[in-house]
């Protein structure tokens, strides 16, 4: 029996297309804790290894969702000290599945726009909601510090190649040609 299509979004700031009635958004519960960035299209995860980004509810509510604690941690190729970018984001009011990225302390100057593009939950018998073993498409807006990028996270360190596949079939889907340039440039972000 065929795998399920994975429906990939085309990105609410690049394309007038509404999001297919079958998308939702991954509930905030769903975000919460700690991707691993398997693949992704922005120059910076080329020079980078084991890159994470930790997601924790605040306590603050803003259009029905919680503001989330921001945590991005990675190592550069050549070094073991691990690096950290901080931020909160607060969810948009489009209800797209965008978010607005504010940095903390001397980066609280930057700000981004993200948004969920696929996600799902691979529930087992010891995982019925899949909270251990997700994996989201996410698309960054074009930033003064960064271009357009796609990232794919996991919970898990890899992703399953046949799932992959699948959101590679996914994100090829997407009819929207500034899209298909990005997807072409995807890579593997490298790992310990």
């Amino acid at each position: 029996m065929p795998s399920p299509l994975i429906t990939i979004r085309p990105p609410s700031l690049s394309s007038p297309t509404p999001p297919p009635p079958t998308f939702t958004l991954p509930p905030s519960a769903f975000l919460s804790g700690t991707w691993h960035v398997t693949h992704s299209t922005l120059p910076m995860w080329k020079t980078a290894r084991n890159v994470t980004i930790t997601y924790t509810p605040l306590p603050t509510v803003v259009h029905g969702q919680p503001q989330l604690d921001d945590l991005v941690a990675y190592q550069p190729l050549t070094s073991d000290k691990r690096k950290t970018i901080a931020g909160v984001d607060t969810c948009s009011q489009d209800g797209h599945g965008a978010w607005e990225w504010r940095g903390k302390g001397w980066l609280k100057i930057a700000s981004s726009r993200w948004e969920v593009l696929g996600w799902g939950a691979l529930g087992g018998d010891g995982d019925p909601e899949g909270a251990h073993r997700g994996w989201v498409v996410t698309y960054f807006a074009k930033s003064i510090f960064s271009p357009a990028g796609i990232d794919v996270y996991t919970r898990g360190e890899a992703l399953d190649e046949a799932l992959l596949e699948r959101i590679n079939e996914g994100l090829v889907a997407v009819e929207d040609e500034g899209f298909q340039k990005l997807v072409e440039t995807m890579f593997e972000v490298k790992r310990d």
